[in-house]
């Protein structure tokens, strides 16, 4: 290609580039200087000279997470056709297309019943009001959190090093955005008023908000995700709410970040020994307790143990807290033992002739892709494994 280059003053290029040099030199010396006084200096963790952020590429990080969720990426307009969202592109409309055409009458039979405008018909056919109410309880719940872990995750962004992680925290903020909007239109669907966050709610939520540093992974990695990927494995198998198993399967690699994470940048010894720290993150755990007796009777609604949900939970989050580092052996043994302690003495103050169960070893999955995807993230330690082993 001719280009007509054009004429520059070399003089005043040279003046401007030593301007541009002097003047970069005392800015990042400002900085630095600002930052060794305990004041802020660069705001951006972002290193120019080598065109990444701070911590390198960390490209393993980028392809487990960032890569994985675009492959994995689902729209809601094909998963919830009754809603109204419109975010499938002309090329996915006609893969769409080809595949309905390529059905049988009895198969396209079946797919007008699950996916046409009478999707809020099939609900009350289903439910009668009280379950609906329980269903939407118990969704409204982790919506809630669906809202906060929108808004960690975005926060998080300034706290992890490597273009690989941010790369993969994006696509978690993205996510998030679409989890709640798109379980706000399915909750409303049900046709029942909303509840809000209650007072437990609104502590654990906070409490993962305002959790410092890379303790915000512990509170919403490894806590909030972790109980919203056990009330998408419990609900996913229920009529009108297969929805669900993408949000499980969105939520499995939410909770495997920070364990991925720590590999490439562990917490410090310090981090990991301090008795302090590992005090403050179980503290952060305590809201759980009120709140599940408060879901009681909506879990009891749908037949559900509300400390067998419970306990698959904490177990869940004891073997998250120690691959990442955020607890050691003994103080995740200690949180499963008084977990289980108080699910015990509540259950026999107010249930009649309980007897001493382990709850911690009782899973609430349901519904044989959730419970493969569960398997994969928590192998030996989830209790359908020793189903999957052969003999």
């Amino acid at each position: 290609m001719h280009f007509e280059k054009l004429p520059v003053n070399p003089k005043a290029a040279r003046i401007n580039d030593r301007l541009e040099a002097v003047a970069n030199a005392a800015v990042r010396a400002l900085d630095r200087g600002r930052a060794r006084l305990g004041l802020r200096g660069r705001a951006a963790d972002y290193d120019d000279e080598r065109y990444e952020f701070v911590g390198g590429a960390r490209d393993e990080l980028r392809r487990k997470h960032y890569d994985k969720s675009l492959r994995l990426l689902w729209k809601a307009e094909a998963a919830l056709p009754w809603s109204t969202f419109r975010d499938l592109g002309e090329a996915e409309r006609g893969l769409r297309d080809m595949a309905d055409r390529g059905m049988n009458d009895a198969d396209r039979a079946v797919r007008e019943r699950i996916t046409s405008k009478d999707f809020r018909a099939g609900l009350d056919r289903e439910y009668t009001v009280a379950q609906k109410k329980a269903i939407v309880a118990i969704l409204a719940a982790i919506g809630h959190g669906e809202a906060y872990a929108w808004m960690v995750s975005a926060t998080l962004l300034g706290e992890v090093k490597s273009t690989g992680a941010r790369a993969a925290l994006t696509m978690q903020v993205l996510e998030e955005a679409k989890h709640f909007v798109v379980l706000r239109e399915l909750v409303e669907a049900f046709g029942v008023p909303v509840p809000r966050q209650s007072a437990w709610e609104y502590l654990l939520l906070e409490g993962a908000l305002k959790a410092r540093g890379l303790d915000k992974f512990y509170g919403m990695n490894v806590l909030v995700e972790t109980i919203a990927l056990s009330i998408f494995g419990l609900l996913a198998s229920m009529p009108g709410l297969d929805v669900l198993q993408r949000f499980h399967l969105d939520e499995s690699r939410h909770t495997a970040l920070p364990v991925n994470y720590f590999k490439e940048f562990p917490l410090p010894e310090s981090a990991r020994r301090s008795r302090l720290g590992a005090a403050r993150r179980i503290a952060m755990t305590l809201p759980t307790l009120p709140l599940v007796m408060c879901l009681e009777p909506e879990l009891a609604e749908l037949g559900i143990d509300a400390f067998d949900f419970a306990g698959s939970v904490m177990r869940k989050v004891g073997t998250l807290s120690l691959r990442a580092g955020f607890l050691d052996e003994r103080s995740a043994r200690g949180q499963a033992e008084f977990f289980n302690a108080v699910f015990n003495a509540y259950c026999k103050a107010t249930r009649r002739s309980h007897a001493w169960k382990d709850f911690m070893s009782a899973d609430t999955t349901r519904g044989v892709e959730v419970e493969a995807v569960e398997r994969e993230i928590f192998g030996c330690d989830h209790p359908a494994a020793a189903d999957a082993r052969p003999s």
